[in-house]
């Protein structure tokens, strides 16, 4: 299956994004279809064998709509033809506008008498005449109007119905029926009628729906701003070496291996490997990560970061749609076209909306007409019901809100894969969180060597375990190397090397078998520990985890291995476990060990001696106790327990696959990445109920009021202008609701 991302022209409301999903879903070979109406976006997963693009586009185009793919390269710039093709549609609806505007104004200042029942001196009589009036009207409906229509009748040959429907049939009833007292007044008045003309309510309909979506488009517009903000952060330019030359090229021209010079103040052009110097860089742009990070040769530097202090040389590993940066817009915008599982009842809503709200005015005026004889009244509260019926509401209530919020995580160094995951993060009632590499730096220290004999001046046996130890991938081993070779140990080859997941390694060195791992795996083993056992407890006790070193099936030596707490975890332990949760800790180390890291970071339940392959299981069980639980780890090892957590968040300084597996992304590897993450959910979901609480209440009061059911009691009817300008401005304070997430601010203390 291939993936691919389109934009969308032509939408006026949800109902158009259901048509949309609906044509594409029916093409052969689509598998899956999810259109945002807020993103202007369809996600289509599609079988290549069976159908290609143009067929999709195709489709759409028969829906009346059209689609354009979106670039692969998320970080190269807007298309120029594009950005105009935008500007000149903002410009006309701009003109639309104030066209529209300025003739409903005189329509509505020269129906004043007729509408107050009142002679007003300073308005002359033939500004009300209906011949003028339908004069001005007709244009107005004409050229500011006419999407309305035409995207009404599109839908109608489509057999559905959105948005325009309602407008096109409102403003056209309004229109048609002050076209008969204009023509035939006499008619009216014999059947004892006041030959009034509505052309007012027409075009001042016209113009405010058009005025609220002008505001709408420019405030959906800032709810990219954090995609655009991450696209703006890359370098332009990069100062490469090319046959002995240093040069400045355009960033696209940079080519993998090439050697990048990067002076005080410049952005890193690309990702890639220091060779030559040393700095200190500011990564906060892309991790959220506010402390400078020390950077020397060997280590890794991500594009579109600020060198600080020194000058380096760099070879790019990473370059165009592949980089680090490029990777983190394209996980925002797929976030951000995904829908949230508490969108789909205002899909459900809007896929039948149109259609009833078209059968409420119909009912409305014929209990107008027929019981109160009224056929005025019978004409105005059927265009209110028609005009301020807006599924636009609904239909953003959600993915507005999911945009800025995700935007506003990749901001602060979380990568949010989907709407789901940002909505599922608010419900999280406990966080299991691996030790190693998460609680703490992941960067293991062996800090004591005990021998059986008493002594740690016994180098043979570091011999023994530095070499069977180099063949091994994992921290400890690492460790036990470097602490090795500190001792001026030569290591040499190891044969028969074995890794048992979990436990430890073993083989043959210098003609002895040699076994390096757990204490319980040396019991397994049926190798007798008592010994070293009181060293043992005591080295635990201190949080060290102990390796066991055997040769020939007796223990000869162990090693305790320091793993250094990050500085932030207690402080985001203790603002979890305030905000209600429960924090556990998981860890394949032994209890002794693991607890005293427990208590040094406040938790106080820990799941611990787990084996990489029991930490899924370990997950299953707490689910099994009805909780929501998030599973936050870097290793490989944690990728099956962060796929069976019902939120993975994965540590991004760790391992691609466990990133691969999670949910959401903390880039920089603070745990303090976890409280805002859940903090975030939290605000995000607060603001979408409010969205659709006053989406729902919108419709659901403003429809009957429409309808004249406050008549029989206060005397009172909605304006049809009312109605349009109720109408215009519900979306945009949706949407205008959704901007206030830009302002969120973790409060890492609770």
């Amino acid at each position: 299956m291939d993936n691919q991302t389109f934009k969308l022209r032509g939408m006026s409301c949800a109902a158009c994004a259901s048509n949309i999903e609906s044509a594409i879903q029916s093409v052969p070979g689509v598998e899956a279809c999810s259109v945002n109406f807020g993103a202007e976006q369809a996600a289509v997963t599609y079988d290549p064998h069976q159908t290609d693009l143009a067929q999709i586009q195709a489709a759409v185009d028969d829906a009346g709509y059209t689609a354009q793919p979106l670039n692969d390269d998320v970080l190269a710039p807007e298309d120029d033809a594009e950005r105009r093709s935008r500007a000149a549609e903002t410009r006309q609806l701009t003109r639309k506008v104030v066209f529209s505007l300025a003739i409903g104004s005189l329509l509505v200042i020269g129906s004043l008498p007729m509408m107050t029942g009142l002679p007003i001196p300073f308005i002359p009589s033939w500004l009300h005449n209906p011949w003028l009036q339908l004069g001005l009207t007709a244009p107005v409906l004409a050229w500011a109007g006419n999407s309305f229509y035409i995207n009404a009748w599109k839908a109608l040959k489509r057999h559905t119905a959105s948005m325009d429907t309602l407008v096109a049939v409102g403003t056209g009833t309004a229109f048609l029926y002050s076209l008969f007292p204009t023509l035939y007044p006499q008619w009216f008045i014999d059947q004892g009628l006041s030959p009034d003309v509505y052309f007012e309510a027409a075009a001042m309909i016209v113009a405010l729906i058009l005025l609220g979506r002008l505001f709408e488009n420019r405030a959906r517009g800032q709810t990219s701003e954090a995609i655009r903000k991450l696209i703006g952060l890359q370098a332009k330019t990069a100062r490469v070496i090319r046959r002995g030359q240093t040069v400045d090229i355009p960033i696209a021209q940079v080519a993998l291996g090439d050697v990048i010079v990067v002076r005080p103040g410049e952005k890193i052009p690309v990702d890639g490997e220091i060779i030559d110097g040393s700095s200190t860089l500011d990564e906060s742009m892309v991790t959220g990560e506010s402390v400078p990070v020390q950077k020397k040769a060997g280590d890794e530097v991500i594009g579109a970061t600020l060198n600080k202090t020194g000058s380096f040389k760099f070879r790019a590993t990473r370059v165009g749609k592949d980089t680090f940066l490029a990777q983190i817009v394209k996980l925002v915008q797929q976030a951000q076209g995904s829908k949230a599982p508490i969108q789909k009842l205002a899909d459900q809503v809007t896929a039948w909306f149109v259609p009833v709200v078209i059968a409420i005015a119909l009912l409305t005026f014929i209990v107008w007409y027929n019981v109160m004889g009224n056929l005025t009244m019978a004409l105005i509260t059927t265009v209110g019901v028609l005009i301020i019926a807006c599924p636009c509401a609904l239909g953003l209530a959600t993915p507005t809100s999911i945009m800025v919020g995700t935007g506003k995580g990749a901001e602060h160094g979380i990568l949010i894969k989907g709407a789901d995951s940002l909505e599922l993060a608010h419900k999280i009632q406990t966080i299991v969180l691996d030790k190693t590499g998460t609680i703490t730096q992941g960067k293991p220290t062996a800090t004591n060597y005990l021998t059986v004999n008493g002594t740690a001046t016994e180098l043979h046996l570091l011999k023994l375990a530095g070499t069977l130890e180099r063949n091994s991938e994992h921290p400890l081993a690492e460790a036990v190397v470097q602490y090795a070779q500190a001792q001026g140990v030569s290591l040499t080859e190891a044969q028969e090397f074995e890794s048992v997941t979990g436990s430890g390694v073993e083989g043959v060195v210098a003609g002895q078998r040699v076994q390096i791992g757990t204490h319980r795996w040396m019991q397994e083993l049926g190798i007798v520990t008592d010994r070293l056992q009181t060293q043992w407890e005591q080295l635990e006790d201190l949080g060290r985890t102990v390796v066991w070193l055997a040769v020939d099936g007796q223990i000869e030596a162990i090693l305790g291995i320091a793993d250094a707490v990050k500085p932030s975890s207690a402080r985001a332990i203790a603002t979890l476990q305030r905000m209600g949760l429960e924090v556990a800790m998981l860890t394949g180390d032994n209890r002794r060990t693991a607890e005293a890291i427990a208590r040094e970071v406040g938790i106080t339940r820990v799941f611990a001696e787990v084996r990489p392959d029991q930490k899924a299981a370990q997950i299953d069980t707490l689910q099994r106790e009805g909780k929501i639980v998030a599973m936050v780890g870097d290793g490989i090892n944690d990728a099956p327990a962060l796929a069976q957590a019902d939120v993975g968040m994965a540590i991004g300084t760790g391992t691609d696959v466990a990133i691969a597996a999670s949910d959401i992304t903390l880039i920089s590897g603070d745990l303090s990445g976890i409280v805002t993450a859940i903090q975030l959910s939290r605000a995000t979901m607060a603001n979408i109920r409010q969205n659709l609480f006053f989406a729902f209440i919108y419709n659901t009061l403003g429809i009957p009021i429409a309808a004249g059911i406050l008549y029989p009691v206060f005397g009172w009817l909605l304006s049809p202008i009312v109605a349009g300008a109720a109408m215009a401005f519900s979306s945009v304070s949706v949407v205008t609701n959704a901007l206030r997430l830009r302002n969120f601010r973790p409060r890492l203390g609770g």
